[in-house]
């Protein structure tokens, strides 16, 4: 018996060395923390959540970017403003919209007058709708440079919304997320990918935080400060972004009513990403946690960071479009 015990022990030893080397190999190419780890070594929640990988070219290399013409800068910039809520449904978007593109808006739909506003301030056209059978095809979505959603929920898109996006991204369409982004599609890895390997767990309390802009140098961050409060939910994400540039973080230990969330997340410790970019599958993709509070878009400095935060969305929104460059 004592060749195959060998042989055990030897098979044991070489999975631990392999299993070693993938970590540091993840740990070169991120350069991020995983979720369980908070910079120092002090292991923080679950320890071990896979490598999802998602099977598509993702990432900081522009080589991932598929440049194909699809998009004339010569016929400007545009956006779709997605805000179709098949779950919860924040109250900042207001009361469901009407079908078709552009419907009638109430005062109370707040994000959409918002967005609509910053691109008439910003120099981008901003069309918004909540109908699917404006999302169903590729050539839909190639009129716009990018596509935003805006705390949509659940399984917002049908089978021919899904294929739509992902084949308008794999021609080099962008994708802004915002907010409760991240708690839409849940069983679709793909989804998940777009948003830099990430998903929404839990929240804590609502609750006011600083900010820290831990990348100066690109065109949605480069005109904040390098700290500014803001108040929100502060996402916790199972899994954690991977393979992305980390553009702001939330300081934890100013979050005085904790950040523990309400499944029990414990947190991610010294560093919280907030915003980030990546490219994905051939398009270009903008992601930020932040967006809960109505008061977010207010222009009189009665919320602390509404100017932040709609420098950072707009920035994130003309660089995704590849009006400015992007994720550099």
């Amino acid at each position: 018996m004592r060749p195959s015990i060998t042989k055990t022990r030897l098979a044991v030893a070489v999975t631990a060395v392999i299993s070693v080397v993938a970590t540091l190999a993840v740990a070169a190419v991120t350069g991020l923390p995983s979720a369980a780890d908070n910079g120092h070594g002090v292991v923080r929640g679950a320890q071990q959540l896979g490598d999802p990988d998602y099977g598509v070219c993702r990432g900081t290399d522009e080589r991932c970017y598929h440049d194909w013409g699809n998009f004339d800068p010569a016929d400007g910039y545009k956006v779709l403003l997605f805000t179709r809520t098949a779950g919860p449904r924040h109250a900042n978007l207001g009361p469901a919209l009407a079908t078709g593109l552009n419907p009638p808006l109430t005062a109370a739909n707040v994000v959409q007058n918002a967005v609509v506003k910053l691109g008439e301030d910003n120099g981008f056209g901003v069309d918004y709708t909540e109908d699917l059978s404006q999302v169903s095809s590729p050539n839909q979505l190639f009129r716009y440079n990018a596509v935003i959603f805006f705390s949509t929920s659940r399984d917002t898109l049908d089978d021919a919304a899904q294929a739509a996006l992902r084949q308008y991204i794999r021609g080099g369409g962008g994708f802004v997320g915002v907010h409760n982004a991240f708690g839409t599609e849940y069983n679709w890895p793909w989804y998940e990918g777009l948003l830099g390997g990430a998903n929404y767990y839990d929240h804590g309390p609502a609750q006011s935080g600083t900010v820290r802009t831990v990348d100066k140098k690109d065109v949605s961050t480069k005109d904040l400060p390098a700290q500014w409060q803001f108040t929100d939910e502060w996402y916790n994400l199972v899994p954690f972004p991977s393979r992305v540039r980390v553009l702001a973080t939330v300081e934890e230990d100013t979050l005085v009513r904790g950040v523990a969330g309400s499944m029990g997340h414990p947190g991610h410790g010294d560093f919280h990403p907030v915003a980030w970019c990546q490219y994905y599958d051939g398009g270009r993709a903008f992601l930020t946690t932040l967006g809960h509070d109505a008061k977010e878009f207010v222009t009189d400095g009665s919320f602390a960071g509404a100017a932040e935060f709609q420098r950072l969305l707009v920035g994130g929104i003309e660089s995704t479009m590849g009006k400015t460059p992007f994720c550099k």
